[in-house]
């Protein structure tokens, strides 16, 4: 079966064969705006961060957090379903027997990879002890290395304080600092930095 294909030539007219027009209308667009802000700008969009914070809305899904309970152990009680409901499989944790023989197991093991995290909130949603949370409000997560970003339980359960971030993951090893790691990769030549 032949298809009939009609051809159409487009005949441009003098207006749209030159550009100069569409410019000036953009310009004229922006200048207009311009303006606008200028002197008809009541309140200023922008903040100065950090020495401002931005307002947080109590639904923000931000880095996680378990809970604890009254008598200070975690709410958690490895039931595995944030571990199943969670799409990018960014959570591990590993059950123990809990010192308290009233509840039957608890997290010996509860990481959080945030690298790998999507923010979708399903843990918190499937967890029936509401043990895990994302409120903590914290909306810059920047760190100078990519473990830093594997959570560990106790860092889940402390209260957060950015000063005092360390991953007792990596505490311990003898890794590089990030300047000896940069000074020791090539550049786009292969010469070593000095």
């Amino acid at each position: 079966m032949e298809l009939k294909v009609k051809q159409v030539q487009r005949v441009d007219g003098a207006k749209e064969a030159l550009y100069l027009p569409a410019l000036f209308g953009g310009l004229r667009i922006t200048v207009r705006h311009f303006w606008r802000n200028l002197f008809g700008a009541k309140d200023v969009v922008t903040i100065s961060y950090p020495e401002e914070k931005r307002h947080v809305s109590e639904r923000w899904r931000g880095r996680h957090r378990l809970t604890r309970l009254d008598n200070g152990f975690l709410s958690c009680v490895a039931c595995y379903m944030c571990e199943t409901i969670c799409p990018s499989e960014c959570i591990h944790i590993e059950a123990g027997e809990h010192p308290d023989l009233s509840v039957e197991k608890y997290p010996v093991v509860f990481d959080i990879d945030e690298l790998r995290c999507v923010f979708c909130g399903l843990c918190v949603e499937a967890c029936p002890k509401d043990a895990i949370r994302m409120d903590t409000g914290v909306i810059s997560m920047a760190y100078t290395s990519r473990h830093t970003f594997d959570f560990t339980r106790d860092l889940l359960k402390d209260s957060y304080d950015p000063k005092s971030h360390s991953n007792t993951k990596y505490e311990d090893k003898d890794l590089p600092s990030p300047k000896d790691q940069t000074e020791a990769l090539p550049n786009s030549l292969g010469v070593p930095a000095t």
